[in-house]
């Protein structure tokens, strides 16, 4: 279940709840507690409101301060650590949050410069990856899990969604495998008709 290079998991601005959740959207993983999962982490972004940021750099003195950036002073796992970012874009001032390894010591600004290169593009547009990761991150944990013991050896551990089939009915399906009318029914109907783009 490795993961890692930096990948946007939600579309739009993420409000307070949203944004508490996305911090831990990998929590139903199975062996939470056997080892590093930071590769799981590592990479993440999204964007966030400006209170939702202003309220993150009050609540803990940050580990540092850089600039456009500020890092948390708890780390998720390891080296691991969230880096909050104010970020002038097209314009506009935008704030992101992500996950980055601080012991590669470009991992904050890749992670900035990823941002603004993604957030730059000239036409909003989704890269199939933006699709699966944003209808992971917007599906209520009931509704999404990991592959278990039911599953081929190959495939345990792999991302779980509910899917509704009409005849087939309600089935579990790695989120992987869902077909383009199984993603455009679980997207919302802002983000269904977007072109899709493919990743760089």
């Amino acid at each position: 279940m490795t993961v890692s290079p930096i990948r946007k998991i939600y579309q739009g601005v993420a409000d307070r709840r949203q944004m508490f959740r996305l911090f831990d959207r990998h929590a139903q993983r199975p062996n939470r507690w056997d080892g590093d999962d930071g590769a799981l982490y590592c990479g993440e972004w999204f964007e966030i409101a400006p209170p939702e940021h202003d309220y993150m750099l009050e609540i803990l003195p940050p580990l540092w301060m850089r600039g456009e950036m500020f890092a948390l002073r708890e780390f998720l796992t390891a080296s691991i650590t969230s880096i909050f970012y104010t970020l002038r874009i097209d314009g506009r001032t935008r704030h992101f949050h992500g996950y980055c390894d601080l012991l590669q010591a470009r991992s904050p600004v890749e992670m900035r410069n990823a941002i603004v290169e993604r957030e730059s593009w000239p036409v909003k547009a989704m890269t199939h990856q933006e699709r699966l990761e944003h209808i992971w991150s917007a599906t209520h944990d009931d509704y999404r899990g990991y592959a278990g013991e039911r599953w081929m050896p190959e495939h345990r551990g792999k991302r779980t969604v509910l899917v509704y089939g009409r005849r087939a009915g309600t089935a579990l399906k790695l989120l992987e495998d869902l077909t383009e009318d199984e993603i455009q029914a679980k997207l919302p109907v802002h983000l269904r008709h977007l072109p899709n783009r493919q990743a760089a």
